[in-house]
């Protein structure tokens, strides 16, 4: 696809947040990328970008074709670009309209606006979430935090602050608005409620989902995440 200049102000942009420019090399899964970006420090975390040469009716095409390939593209990582938050939280429930794929693989939406000042103002949008989908994918990294920890120290403690910080930057999610709070506190808090009541068996704590198995057995060897 010939480079024009959203398509570059696009490569300034990814490229001044730590992603570098790459050829395609073999990745003809996504044959419609404008170009190609490798996050830094991380070889193989690499990125199809898709500019639209128009608006928001482009960006919209664009999305739905990349859904409709689906299975068929080798990776399900994309970053999309949209010329205005508007736009983004548009692409955002365009893809939200394919059920969990936005949560499930790894798709961010880069605000460039068409300015001299883009470079700037330029951010990725976050998404805002449904609170039992905030959940779920905080249970996630909270028990890849609790694996991390055990491995370099043999202890079990994580700062949740940054489980919170994971579901803004690797996730993009907008975690206050997507629970409806001011403060980071009260984002924990409010995900403590929701841990306690989102269970296969109302009641039975042996069922709960958000549960970690932290010793083999013993009185302590389930323990919310939340608690432990």
């Amino acid at each position: 696809m010939p480079s024009t200049d959203r398509s570059r102000d696009a490569e300034t942009v990814l490229r001044r947040l730590g992603y570098a420019k790459v050829a395609p090399g073999r990745r003809a899964g996504e044959p419609e990328a404008t170009f190609w970006v490798q996050e830094s420090g991380v070889p193989r975390r690499t990125f199809p970008v898709f500019v639209p040469e128009q608006e928001r009716p482009s960006l919209a095409e664009g999305i739905d074709r990349w859904l409709a390939r689906g299975a068929a593209t080798p990776t399900r990582r994309a970053i999309f670009v949209a010329p205005s938050d508007a736009a983004a939280e548009e692409a955002w429930d365009r893809l939200a309209q394919a059920g969990r794929a936005a949560v499930e693989h790894d798709v961010s939406i880069l605000v460039v606006p068409p300015s001299p000042d883009a470079g700037r103002s330029a951010h990725f949008a976050l998404r805002c979430l449904r609170p039992v989908e905030v959940l779920r994918v905080a249970t996630g990294v909270v028990v890849g935090l609790f694996r991390r920890a055990r491995d370099e120290d043999g202890g079990g403690s994580i700062d949740f602050s940054e489980m919170l910080g994971l579901l803004r930057t690797h996730f993009g999610v907008d975690v206050h608005r997507s629970l409806g709070v001011q403060s980071d506190e009260d984002a924990l808090f409010l995900l403590y409620q929701l841990a306690q009541r989102d269970s296969y068996a109302p009641g039975d704590a042996g069922t709960n989902l958000h549960l970690l198995v932290l010793k083999p057995s013993g009185p302590a060897a389930r323990l919310p995440w939340f608690a432990a």
